[in-house]
């Protein structure tokens, strides 16, 4: 373990048996990663923290998958948020000091099956008035409105593979193609966009898979790297599937972080919420995602509600926790430094 945590600190490449090492690691030794990555992290970043705000401004989607809350045969109370309300909230946020904002959707069918205007014209009224970098994160969209994003300087495509075991995929999300998935966030990073990639633990996977997963993401040139924890949530197919111990998402989280040192990781607020934010922090994570306005009638998407309304998830509850830590929130110009293409 000693062996390959420096290795790490000296930068070189770990092979999969070392990354799986890394993943059963507990106690003392698990410490030491955490240790690890967080001293990667201080050489790279020092202590800023870059916050993201959240819009998840419709809850339709055509999809069907087997973990996801919103999928289109669950019947829950879903929403399709007007374009003056999600630039109103987008101010909200940008008010409140978030670095980026992540406009979020389902495959909804109403913009993907009909017409995509209507989203790039809220795009465009959102960089207008608050001039911050804008994450897109609208499902999969054929390659015309990848060039329509990057056309209206949007800097981000997210789009989670989830897993790259593909007959695990498969089963995740039904009827959709892996390749389909997979070639849509590439092309947007040939025309100019940083793309997030994200990996999702508890749905089945080995610890072989979590390892191939970890090291191929780490070699398509994205700028941002996820992991989250799965939730199961009612009206699922893995309604009764457990959620994972959350020591594999922050072990995840610190793996990608020596293996990536210089990309942004977040520390995911839709899992479990605030309580769940500094050990994931103390994992290696350097942004700060899913903070909600209040009273919003805004949705998240591991957790639909959990502390949103009662004001823990914003830039406020995020800074004391961060504060407590001896860490701060980067300023907007040391954000856009790191977001350089």
């Amino acid at each position: 373990m000693k062996a390959i945590l420096q290795k790490a600190l000296n930068g070189q490449h770990l092979e999969k048996s070392e990354v799986i090492t890394l993943l059963a690691s507990a106690g003392a030794e698990e410490r030491a990663l955490y240790e690890a990555a967080r001293t990667i992290r201080t050489r790279y970043f020092e202590d800023r923290i870059y916050l993201y705000g959240f819009v998840y401004f419709s809850t339709y989607c055509r999809n069907n998958c087997n973990f996801c809350y919103y999928r289109s045969s669950n019947q829950i109370h879903r929403y399709r948020k007007e374009p003056d309300e999600v630039l109103m909230i987008a101010k909200q946020l940008a008010e409140s000091g978030v670095h980026l904002l992540d406009l979020t959707m389902g495959e909804d069918p109403v913009y993907h099956e009909k017409e995509f205007t209507p989203v790039l014209s809220i795009i465009s009224s959102i960089k207008e008035a608050t001039g911050l970098p804008v994450m897109i994160s609208p499902g999969v969209v054929p390659n015309n409105i990848i060039d329509e994003f990057a056309k209206r300087n949007v800097e981000w495509y997210a789009l989670y593979q989830e897993t790259y075991n593909r007959d695990l995929f498969a089963t995740l999300r039904l009827d959709q193609e892996y390749d389909r998935r997979m070639n849509a966030k590439l092309y947007a990073r040939t025309q100019g966009m940083l793309i997030e990639e994200g990996l999702m633990t508890g749905i089945g996977e080995s610890m072989e898979d979590l390892a191939d997963s970890i090291l191929a993401m780490s070699h398509i040139d994205a700028k941002q790297l996820r992991v989250m924890s799965f939730v199961p949530q009612k009206g699922i197919p893995m309604e009764q599937t457990k959620s994972p111990d959350r020591g594999l998402e922050s072990k995840t989280i610190a793996i990608l972080r020596i293996l990536n040192p210089k990309s942004l990781i977040p520390a995911s607020l839709d899992v479990d919420g605030i309580a769940g934010l500094a050990s994931r922090i103390d994992a290696g994570a350097n942004v700060v995602t899913s903070i909600i306005p209040p009273n919003t009638g805004l949705a998240g998407v591991a957790q639909n509600s959990m502390d949103i309304d009662d004001g823990s998830r914003t830039v406020e509850g995020v800074r004391k926790i961060l504060k407590s830590m001896g860490l701060r929130t980067g300023t907007q110009e040391e954000y856009q430094r790191e977001i350089q293409v």
